[in-house]
């Protein structure tokens, strides 16, 4: 590298750390004049955790940070990899191998995450049918018993996000693997949920060189989940945390299966927005889709007495 190409790269990076810093210094504001009203994470122990990532490293992306408290408080933590990633392009690598290296990158992600139990789906990216994914999600809840569930959900624009929502929604609607008991933690994939739908939010600061530790296993998805620590130090802005948060919106199972009863090509993709890898417009993906977020959160809070 060049004299002068270094030199770009420097201006490059504070160009961006300034606009991060502006942005952040908007959800300082936003804390002291809203007091987002939340609940912060706790665990009795003891408990039986599943996470259902889409894609291997939706799971460190979306609550890193809060399995490893999970892990440090007691509780026994499986993850379920639902396809095996074969779409991305990064790195100019064809199918079979992104294949290849996204299965590899899980493995030392749980390895990193001390997960108890790794649960390797791996169905074609893409070419997966509901009917395909039910049986075996079934099967495995059926036998894991969780207390609570870590999923994706239509707050999102990725295809394969909102079809793994819609396929555990159909699922926990259907007897006997519903259950009242079972509490759906709804996690974000560069996504926001805003205050409009979050409403637990998790203090990762402790174990945020850890977390970040997880998600540098992931190289072949360096320009997805980049943007990663950025959303987390905003959530702690946003919350009144240190330095890292993680947010959730905790559902029932009733509620979580209303959410998504439409299938997702009744959901437009067009509908949210997600952090870009650079920060220069981050705000966007926090104020695009407010109204339906809003409506969405009324039309669970409206069913809320039912049951």
């Amino acid at each position: 590298m060049t004299l002068s190409n270094a030199l770009a790269q420097d201006a490059k990076r504070v160009l961006q750390a300034t606009v991060e810093s502006i942005w952040g210094y908007g959800f300082t504001v936003a804390n002291r004049l809203f007091h987002p009203q939340v609940n912060f994470w706790s665990s009795p122990g003891q408990q039986h955790i599943l996470v259902i990532a889409p894609h291997p490293d939706d799971e460190a992306i979306g609550c890193a940070g809060t399995l490893i408290r999970h892990k440090r408080g007691g509780d026994e933590v499986c993850v379920a990899y639902i396809t095996d990633g074969r779409q991305s392009r990064a790195l100019g690598l064809d199918a079979q191998e992104m294949v290849r290296r996204r299965r590899q990158e899980a493995e030392a992600g749980a390895k990193a995450l001390d997960i108890d139990r790794f649960e390797w789906f791996g169905f074609p990216e893409g070419e997966w049918t509901v009917g395909q994914l039910q049986p075996r999600l079934q099967a495995l809840i059926k036998e894991f018993v969780p207390h609570i569930i870590y999923a994706p959900s239509r707050i999102d624009f990725h295809p394969e996000h909102q079809k793994v929502a819609y396929a555990l929604a159909q699922l926990l609607s259907i007897e006997p693997v519903e259950s009242p008991t079972i509490q759906i933690r709804i996690y974000q994939i560069h996504v926001p949920l805003t205050p409009s739908l979050t409403n637990l939010v998790v203090d990762t600061s402790a174990v945020a060189t850890e977390s970040a530790a997880v998600l540098s296993v992931y190289v072949t998805q360096y320009e997805s989940i980049s943007r990663t620590v950025r959303q987390r130090r905003y959530a702690a802005l946003l919350y009144g945390v240190e330095k890292q948060a993680e947010e959730f919106w905790q559902l029932s199972a009733h509620r979580y299966c209303l959410l998504h009863s439409l299938p997702p090509t009744d959901w437009s993709a067009h509908t949210f927005r997600g952090l870009r890898f650079r920060p220069f417009s981050d705000p966007l993906a926090y104020l695009h889709g407010f109204s339906e977020r809003r409506r969405l959160a009324g039309l669970t809070q409206s069913a809320s007495g039912q049951r």
